[in-house]
């Protein structure tokens, strides 16, 4: 499965980059995340059947490496070859990675027999992506269309008939193809609410940090990319210390002051402004980067580690759903946040230029207009604009640092369950 998985990817990825228009562009996408959308969840499920369960932590630290600093370097790299090279070279770049990677896995991968006697849960898969692909659409396009609009209303309606008939279809099939009685376990059920919590810390600062870097402070996707490698870079490091100090001492000791300084990391970015000197930033980021690369994964270890082994397939594909249903929630719930903050800064501000006040006294000397001229007032909406943009995403981080603050407090209730050596984990 994963090698198949990695063929689609590869194919997506070659169709991408022959794209003729964007039509076409979605469509090979499309193909592309079908491919990649199963990789995350057989990659997690192949460690947690060739590696001992009391070294799961570690092994887990070391694969989430990849998930921490690809956000990171991707921008970088993406950067790079979109300014100096084509666009195209971001998809073909994926070629030559995953043939090395099948390659890897045919000889270095033993076959794993599988349960062939077990049966495709159709009914499951089609209410299951309807479900997903409808919510997730209104999630993404509510800015767009309006959360209003007959368009949105209907797809918010439509997911939550169809996952409310897959949930239902799920809970009678004797082979469901997501097994949703594993929610019955709390410590899987809160891992997947502080995966949920981590997921909106994390999107709220490699969304709008570049965001802001590129659109106030007018750098080019190159240099927004090379300021975000640091903080990649310390994910990756703190990944695998992660890992050594959940094998020791249990999620707890790593996934609480990893959430702690992630929220105070993310409340001190809430101080940007367009003369932050991009060292602050950086700093910043990287004090981010640390608590996140120690909450990440002891947390997803956390909730599969109550589990038996048969149901590590369904649990980890059911983290990476709500990992993907939380970053789409997340933006959308902040970008509307965002938005209403926005309006009501610029309303603020434009209230304080009105004639015969300071502010627009201030104004008219520094800009060198008079109030009455077309030139001067098209200047000062912009000012006001990009004020108004400016402490609206500075509100942001602080609503964000907030909930990530709440996730350290309910992290004190993570157990983290390890088997002894050689003992194989029984059903919760």
């Amino acid at each position: 499965l994963y090698m198949l998985s990695m063929v689609v990817f590869v194919l997506g990825s070659a169709l991408s980059g022959l794209s003729w228009n964007i039509y076409a562009m979605i469509t090979f996408r499309c193909l592309q995340a079908l491919g990649g959308g199963m990789i995350m969840p057989v990659t997690m499920t192949m460690l947690y059947r060739l590696v001992p369960r009391e070294r799961i932590g570690t092994a887990m630290g070391l694969w989430g490496i990849t998930a921490m600093t690809a956000p990171a370097i991707g921008p970088t790299l993406g950067g790079y070859l979109v300014e100096y090279v084509d666009w195209r070279f971001i998809f073909y770049i994926n070629l030559p990675v995953c043939i090395v990677a099948l390659l890897l896995c045919e000889f270095c991968i033993a076959t794993d027999p599988g349960q062939p006697t077990l049966a495709f849960d159709l009914p499951g898969f089609v209410t299951s992506a309807a479900g997903l692909f409808t919510l997730l659409f209104a999630l993404s396009e509510g800015q767009t269309y309006g959360w209003t609009s007959e368009l949105i209303i209907v797809c918010l309606y439509l997911s939550a008939v169809l996952i409310a008939v897959f949930i239902y279809v799920e809970l009678r099939s004797p082979h469901p193809l997501l097994d949703l009685r594993i929610f019955a376990s709390f410590n899987f059920t809160l891992s997947n609410l502080l995966l949920l919590i981590t997921v909106t810390g994390l999107y709220g600062g490699i969304f709008y940090v570049p965001l802001f870097l590129q659109t106030v402070n007018g750098l080019g996707a190159m240099q927004t990319g090379l300021l975000l490698m640091p903080a990649g870079i310390m994910a990756g490091l703190a990944m695998p210390i992660s890992g050594q100090i959940y094998d020791r001492f249990g999620a707890r000791v790593a996934v609480v002051p990893g959430l702690f300084i992630l929220g105070v990391a993310t409340y001190l970015l809430h101080n940007l402004s367009p003369s932050t000197p991009n060292a602050t930033i950086d700093t910043w980021l990287v004090v981010r980067s640390l608590g996140m690369g120690l909450a990440m994964m002891p947390i997803t270890t956390a909730g599969l580690s109550f589990l038996a082994q048969s149901k590590i397939g369904s649990a980890s594909a059911l983290s990476n759903i709500v990992r993907m249903v939380g970053a789409s929630f997340s933006l959308a719930g902040l970008t509307a946040a965002l938005q209403g903050y926005q309006a009501g800064f610029v309303n603020n501000l434009a209230n304080a230029y009105s004639p015969g006040s300071l502010s627009l006294d201030i104004a008219e000397a520094n800009l060198h207009g008079t109030p009455t001229s077309p030139s001067f007032l098209t200047t000062l909406f912009n000012l006001i604009q990009g004020q108004g943009f400016v402490r609206a995403v500075d509100q942001i981080f602080v609503l964000t640092a907030v909930i990530t603050l709440a996730g350290a407090f309910l992290a004190i209730f993570l157990h983290s369950k390890k088997a002894p050596r050689g003992v194989p984990m029984a059903s919760e």
